[in-house]
């Protein structure tokens, strides 16, 4: 995923109306879902989410597969 657009993407679904979980799909197969529009600071490609456990997950734009509106458990 080139820079600008995980950027525009990232941006978009934490300032959703109300905030809704989203997921982070990486290339290697992780999958990061995040909870809170606060737990996620970006910049020029670079992402750092805390989850509620305080564990930070570090991910940029060459290692994002996709981004997901919707957690795959909310389905179930």
């Amino acid at each position: 995923m080139v820079a600008e657009g995980l950027e525009k993407s990232l941006r978009a679904l934490v300032r959703r109306t109300p905030f809704r979980l989203f997921a982070v799909e990486l290339v290697s197969g992780e999958r990061i879902e995040v909870d809170h529009p606060e737990a996620l600071v970006h910049r020029h490609g670079l992402a750092i989410y805390i989850s509620p456990e305080g564990v930070p997950s570090l991910f940029d734009h060459e290692g994002v597969s996709r981004l997901v509106g919707e957690p795959r458990d909310a389905a179930k």
